[in-house]
């Protein structure tokens, strides 16, 4: 069976949308007890330096955590395991989908302090859909008993994708974070995304757990978004070249030499994963139409 030509499960007509054609979740594949977490924002913003980071945050409160990568390039969960892993999409393809042959080694890898590492992958670039993937590495998890032992799921999501199938995975989360910089394309993205909640919201329990400011020594702008829509700024990670060089190292930022920087950063990490953990806020912000963030953003 070959992924461009399998159509989607549960592909239907809802109320997720006007006029949307939506992937729906199959009820089967619930995650079960987990708190699960869905990273969004504009492509290269930092959502797998942001996810990479608060999955160790959560293993070092003591948690059994799972990262689920939902990009076609797969580079989520490297700097956990220290080396580009093969898709739950390419192990299907090799053995012709028969999940059945499947080992668990094969598509999940164990990264550090724990974390358990998967990278769902994506269709080929024009065919297939990403809902499709999300739902076939869900399933797999299951069918392994993956999930049973699992205390948190972070999926890290694909750019400001916002149609149906990488939406998917906040049919899964109980709560949607933005990672988003102080600039007007990261804000722009944003507004998008909640767009997207909202509508996901409907139907499902996903509900909005804020922003991580990232790349920013500022939060005005992001600050002035968040009063008009009804969002809150969750955690502010700084423009440190640490952070970059941790991505060309391989490593998080809990195995970078102690800095100063770095040992406040880390303790960023650990409040924002103690927060999300004990319950974060809700928020149901309303998106702004393109023009108004247009006249809303940038100085008088």
């Amino acid at each position: 069976m070959n992924i461009m030509t399998k159509p989607p499960a549960h592909i239907t007509r809802c109320t997720d949308g006007e006029g949307s054609v939506q992937v729906q979740l199959d009820p089967n594949m619930k995650i079960g007890n987990a708190k699960v977490f869905a990273v969004y924002g504009k492509g290269g913003i930092g959502k797998s330096t942001t996810s990479s980071n608060l999955s160790v945050a959560f293993s070092k409160l003591g948690k059994r955590v799972l990262q689920i990568g939902c990009d076609p390039k797969h580079d989520s969960t490297f700097t956990l395991t220290k080396k580009m892993m093969p898709t739950v999409i390419d192990v299907l393809e090799s053995v012709n989908f028969h999940t059945e042959e499947l080992r668990v080694e094969d598509f999940v890898f164990e990264g550090y302090n724990g974390v358990m590492c998967v990278e769902a992958g994506g269709p080929p670039a024009g065919t297939g859909c990403g809902g499709y993937v999300v739902g076939q590495t869900v399933k797999l998890l299951k069918e392994h008993h993956l999930l049973d032992d699992t205390d948190v799921v972070i999926f890290d999501v694909l750019g400001d994708v916002v149609c149906g199938g990488f939406a998917a995975p906040l049919q899964h989360a109980e709560r949607a974070v933005i990672v988003a910089a102080n600039d007007f394309d990261s804000i722009f993205a944003m507004n998008r995304i909640v767009a997207a909640i909202a509508a996901k919201s409907k139907n499902y329990k996903v509900r909005l757990g804020g922003v991580i400011a990232n790349r920013s020594k500022d939060t005005d702008q992001i600050d002035k978004f968040n009063a008009a829509v009804g969002l809150k700024t969750i955690a502010h990670i700084p423009d440190l070249d640490d952070i970059r060089r941790s991505r060309l190292k391989k490593a998080t930022l809990f195995e970078m030499d102690e800095t100063p920087d770095i040992l406040a950063v880390r303790a960023e990490y650990m409040r924002l994963a103690a927060s999300l953990w004990a319950g974060s806020e809700e928020y149901s912000a309303m998106p702004m139409k393109d023009r108004d963030i247009f006249d809303l953003l940038g100085f008088d």
